[in-house]
Order: structure tokens, then C-alpha cells, then sequence
């Protein structure tokens, strides 16, 4: 039983060091286009959704 944690230990470590870690100006990079997109897609949302909103109490409005 040893035998085998000791084995699954060194095989894990074997594909960490395989990894290829981004470096701290990509992963900033990244992060501030996640951020970006976020905000404009919410900003996007936002405005859809207060149209729809319109066109929705507009439609009950005039159908009855």
C-alpha cells in the first residue's frame, strides 16, 4: 500500500514539473480582459434589458 502512494506521489510531481505556468504579467493580462468583458457584456445586458422592459410594458399597454 506504500508502495503504490509513494509511486502515485512521483508520478504527480512528474506532471507538475511538466506544467507550463503563465507568467504574472499574462495572468494580469488575462485577467483585465475577463474583467472587460464582464463589464461590457453586463453593460450589454443592462441595456436589453431595460428595452425589453419597454417594449413589454408598451405591448401590455396596448393589448390590454
Amino acid at each position: 500500500m506504500l508502495d503504490r502512494w509513494k509511486t502515485f506521489v512521483r508520478d504527480v510531481r512528474a506532471e507538475v514539473n511538466k506544467v507550463t505556468w503563465p507568467k504574472r504579467t499574462e495572468v494580469r493580462g488575462t485577467t483585465i480582459v475577463v474583467l472587460v468583458t464582464c463589464v461590457v457584456f453586463g453593460i450589454y445586458l443592462w441595456f436589453v434589458d431595460i428595452v425589453m422592459g419597454r417594449v413589454l410594458t408598451w405591448l401590455y399597454a396596448v393589448v390590454g
